[in-house]
């Protein structure tokens, strides 16, 4: 079962993600996660990340992609996967292709959440880890978040058509309540697995 999960920054992917996951009893391989443990560790590349991520800018697509192909090689993904944050463009989704060497998604999840509410959760994620003191996402912030976004429209549009072309896309309103929304991309991907057995 390989899955990709979509949608923007605060809409819950990561949340999503896990929950199917725990579900599918597949790992949730998240670019994010992978790219700030390189940036906690210090290394060149952790640095050069730091910088664009603080930005609110996207990685380059070639550190992403080497990220990507080393962690779905590793013993447990040959069951399957849940790629949140990833691909993020239609030249990423190409590449993830590639990566593949053969094996195809069985799903593509697009969470939809509107600006307002996705500001709301960036600023009460970072008041959260503030008072749990913790450290804030770096990117955790307005200016960073309208970046962002642009970003993720101007860049994400086009895949979620290419994706929809393929007849892999579900769609889910995420803002509902996390456990509807989970119910909701659960039945979304039993649904596609049947359809994906017709053809």
């Amino acid at each position: 079962m390989r899955l990709v999960m979509l949608g923007p920054p605060g809409a819950g992917k990561g949340t999503q993600a896990f929950e199917l996951s725990q579900i599918l009893a597949i790992p949730q391989l998240s670019t994010g996660d992978m790219l700030r443990a390189a940036v906690a560790e210090g290394t060149a590349v952790g640095r050069h990340a730091a910088e664009i991520m603080a930005q609110g800018d996207l990685v380059p697509d070639p550190l992403v992609l080497e990220v990507i192909a080393e962690r779905i090689a590793q013993p447990d993904a040959r069951r399957g996967f849940i790629l949140d944050g990833f691909p993020r463009t239609v030249g990423q989704a190409e590449s993830l292709d590639k990566i593949l060497n053969g094996h195809k998604l069985n799903c593509v999840l697009e969470l939809k959440v509107d600006e307002r509410q996705l500001l709301h959760r960036i600023l009460g994620r970072a008041k959260q880890a503030l008072a749990n003191g913790e450290a804030v996402r770096t990117d955790d912030n307005e200016d960073a978040l309208g970046a962002r976004l642009m970003a993720y429209v101007n860049q994400t549009k086009p895949l979620t058509d290419y994706y929809r072309a393929r007849g892999l896309l579900r769609t889910v309103d995420a803002s509902l309540p996390i456990d509807r929304v989970t119910a909701e991309l659960f039945e979304a991907v039993r649904e596609q697995n049947i359809e994906v057995g017709r053809h």
